[in-house]
């Protein structure tokens, strides 16, 4: 049940206003079970469906939001109410699932098993004998935006430190640890990964251990969360007196030798890891900001360029931007995942070296 009878009515409300609307659909509501009413309690509303001369009734299970996690028991509930309570009142019962939100993993797994659903957005499947209706739209505001917080700031730390060692099991502070954030956020943010089913577990209390068991479909979320993503700054300098093909080594040894953090990411890091394309250009690095990186930037003779650029940095706030980094023929290169995302927010060819980069070297 959701946490206010009017959250539940508004819902409830909605879905019969959109069932409305459909051609040749008549819809009224039966009943709505009153909030404490447990006797005998197995949905949260009844509705009178017509569709086309057809007669069925929706048994309505109402929540807050739905993650695939959720479903599997939901759905044995609501097929229990459906062929269990109005067995034999000759209309033909339809289990139907009402929430603010309701995860894109979870609508693939309620049609998957032919359960209906109706979310605040306006989205709505209805699998009928003899009628079907699919209404697709954008995830409501609440939960884009519960998902777009996932992807950035310290909660992304701790997904790049997950995808990291998506092949271990890990405990919550062994995690905090690798991510460099606090125990808090990192259980925070696998509840989340469990709520989307990418997760299992094992053992119970503090020795409770997980184990990412779908590392491409966590990745794949990243990417499509990408565009809501703001881009860190970027400046764009000029390295005097360097080639192309031996500016990275350059640009490395003088990091190196004023103890700046950096990693390579974009193109150069990609042609390291994996090699794709016959040259590259251009470098791009994250860099620590301070004194260090100033005097590196420095003994470069590196200056600030609109175009011709040859070397660009990205502002590294803290350590904890330059996670996972490799070392790979005496340069520091960001982590693979790093990379990749790096090179789908790019230009020109970069998608396609991302997808190389991915098949190749990061492998899910």
């Amino acid at each position: 049940m959701l946490e206010s009878s009017l959250t539940e009515r508004q819902l409830i409300t909605q879905f019969l206003d959109a069932l409305r609307e459909l051609p040749e659909v008549h819809a009224d509501l039966d009943h709505l079970e009153p909030i404490g009413s447990t006797a005998d309690r197995r949905h949260d509303a009844q509705i009178d469906l017509q569709v086309a001369g057809k007669s069925f009734i929706l048994l309505v299970e109402a929540k807050k939001a739905v993650y695939p996690r959720d479903v599997r028991q939901m759905i044995w509930q609501l097929r229990e109410a459906s062929y269990g309570r109005l067995r034999g009142h000759g209309k033909e019962p339809l289990s139907l699932l009402v929430a603010e939100s309701i995860s894109p993993g979870a609508k693939e797994l309620l049609r998957d098993e032919h359960v209906g659903y109706y979310d605040s957005a306006g989205s709505m499947y209805l699998p009928a004998p003899g009628a079907y209706f699919y209404i697709d739209k954008p995830p409501p505001k609440t939960l884009a935006k519960s998902v777009r917080s996932l992807f950035s700031g310290r909660r992304a730390q701790v997904l790049h430190a997950v995808l990291a060692q998506h092949q271990d099991w890990f405990g919550v502070k062994e995690l905090a640890q690798r991510a460099m954030v606090s125990p808090a956020t990192a259980s925070q943010v696998l509840t989340e990964l469990e709520r989307f089913d990418w997760l299992v577990s094992r053992g119970q209390g503090p020795s409770k251990e997980r184990h990412l068991r779908e590392p491409a479909a966590l990745l794949d979320a990243w990417v499509k969360q990408l565009a809501s993503i703001r881009p860190a700054n970027l400046r764009r300098y000029y390295v005097p007196g360097t080639k192309a093909d031996q500016l990275l080594e350059r640009v490395g040894e003088v990091f190196d030798a004023h103890e700046a953090g950096y990693a390579i990411s974009h193109e150069a890091a990609a042609q390291r890891y994996s090699p794709f394309l016959s040259g590259v250009s251009q470098v791009r690095a994250r860099l620590l900001s301070g004194s260090n990186a100033d005097a590196a930037m420095g003994e470069l003779g590196a200056r600030v360029v609109d175009e011709g650029a040859n070397l660009a940095i990205i502002e590294a706030k803290s350590p904890g931007d330059l996670l996972f980094r490799e070392r790979v023929g005496g340069i520091w290169l960001a982590s693979p995942v790093q990379v990749y995302l790096d090179l789908l927010r790019g230009e020109g060819r970069s998608k396609e070296m991302a997808e190389h980069l991915r098949k190749e070297r990061i492998g899910f």
